[in-house]
This record gives structure tokens, sequence and C-alpha cells, in this order.
């Protein structure tokens, strides 16, 4: 018995620990290509230097306000466009006419590359919030209502059948077997949709912001503060993390019934 339980304690945490074995060389070969003098220090700053600015930037605010600003913007636009996406998902899959109408007309504007409308966006809204809520709504909307509606059309037939037999309603037919069903597929597109709603965040505010994690990087350029940029990039990475990690955990808590996931 103490055997079993020692070789689970260390299989948890041999778990724990192997994500984490990738980004440590990473960080490891980045302090010797900056320490060693292969990189130059106005190419690449050293992992010092970006912890330094880190806790400058951290202690005078101007970082707590730049994240909350970028986080706020992300969050808007995810919900404008995912719950968009998700609603005319449902529509479509559960209604032939409405895919009829809409899912032609939604596939052509999919293939428009939204980051190429900024120009256009620009012009409509100027650069305030409007512009990137816009942007972030429209990249989050395509992969959130790809996957609803073809979660909802891969619901087993058979179940739909067998909860008519039963008597079901439609609305209990719609939410107890359509949209469980149709639940893996959706968690896929929203977990898709956070990628691209932090890319798409990063190139709006690159290029038309006032505030946020992108122009804090884009007004280091103008000064060459490489830490500042380095550090910027990375706070991107972890906030993209943290979104996936979210996902991830709603994934095993509302597909707990799925045993491809209770065995993870």
């Amino acid at each position: 018995m103490h055997n079993v339980r020692s070789n689970t304690f260390k299989r948890t945490w041999f778990n724990r620990f192997i994500p984490f074995v990738v980004p440590l060389l990473i960080l490891a070969l980045w302090q010797w290509l900056t320490t060693s003098g292969v990189v130059a220090a106005n190419i690449l700053p050293r992992p010092a230097q970006v912890l330094e600015a880190f806790i400058r930037l951290l202690g005078n605010g101007e970082l707590l306000n730049n994240i909350s600003i970028s986080a706020k913007r992300a969050l808007g636009g995810f919900l404008i466009g995912g719950g968009l996406g998700f609603l005319l998902g449902v529509l479509n899959g559960i209604s032939s006419l409405a895919e009829k109408i809409a899912d032609s007309s939604v596939q052509m504007i999919r293939n428009i590359p939204h980051l190429s409308l900024i120009p256009l966006v620009i012009v409509w809204f100027g650069i305030g919030e409007e512009a990137k809520l816009f942007l972030v709504s429209l990249g989050v909307f395509f992969p959130v209502y790809l996957n609803t509606f073809h979660g909802i059309r891969s619901v087993d037939p058979g179940l739909i059948e067998m909860g008519k037999v039963y008597g079901l309603s439609r609305w209990s037919l719609y939410k107890d077997i359509i949209l469980p069903g149709a639940l893996p597929s959706i968690l896929v597109g929203i977990r898709y949709a956070l990628g691209i709603m932090w890319l798409t965040l990063i190139v709006a505010e690159t290029v038309a912001a006032d505030a946020g994690i992108g122009y804090m990087a884009m007004n280091a350029r103008e000064f060459m503060q490489m830490d500042v940029i380095v550090l910027s990039i990375l706070l991107y990475a972890l906030l993209g993390k943290l979104s996936d990690t979210i996902a991830k955990w709603l994934e095993r808590r509302w597909l707990r019934w799925n045993p491809a996931l209770s065995r993870k």
C-alpha cells in the first residue's frame, strides 16, 4: 500500500513538473546567450534586466494599468464576438432554413483576414476602444460559430430520437441532449478563439492605441527599451497561457462525463 501511494505521489509531481521543462530550458539558453556575448544586449536583454523592468513598472503602477486595460479589451471583445458566434451557431445548427440564409455569407466573410481590415476599422472608429473591440469580436466570432455549428450537427440523431420518445419538450431536448452533446466541440472553439483574441489584440494595440500592453511595447520601441519590449511579449504569452488554462479547467469541469477527459 505504501509503495502504491509513493508511486502515485511521484507520478503526480512528475506530471506537474513536466510542463515546465521546456520553458526552463529556454530560460537557461536565453541566460547563456545573453551573458556569454553570443547575442548583444541591444538585440536581446538578459532575463535579469527584464525582471528589473517588471519590478520597476509594477512599482510605479504603469504595468498593472496597462494589463487591466488590455484584459478589459480582450474580455469585452471575446464576450461580444463569442456570444454572437455561439448564438448564430446554435440557430444555424438547429434550423436548416437559418443555415441556408446565413451560413454562406458567414463563410465568405470568414475568408477575409480580419486583421487586413485595420485601415478600414480606423476610418470607421478611429483609434478608440470601439476599433479594438470590433477587431477582437470579429476574430473570435468565427471559431466559436464554426465549432458550435459543427458540434450541434454532430450530435447523435439516435439520442435526439430517444429524447423525443421519452416525451422531452423542445427546450429540454436542446438543454439536456443537444447542447451537452455539442459542448466538446464548442469548448474547442473557445480555446481556439482565446488564442486569436490575444493575437488580434496585440496587433490592434501596436497599430492604434494610447494604452495597453501593446502600446507599452511600441512606446518602449521609440526609446529602444528592449527590456520593456521583451516584457510585453512575455506578458502576452502568460495571459494567453492563463486563458488556455481556464478553458482546460472548464473542459474538465463541464465534461466530467466524457471518458476521454476522465483519464487525464
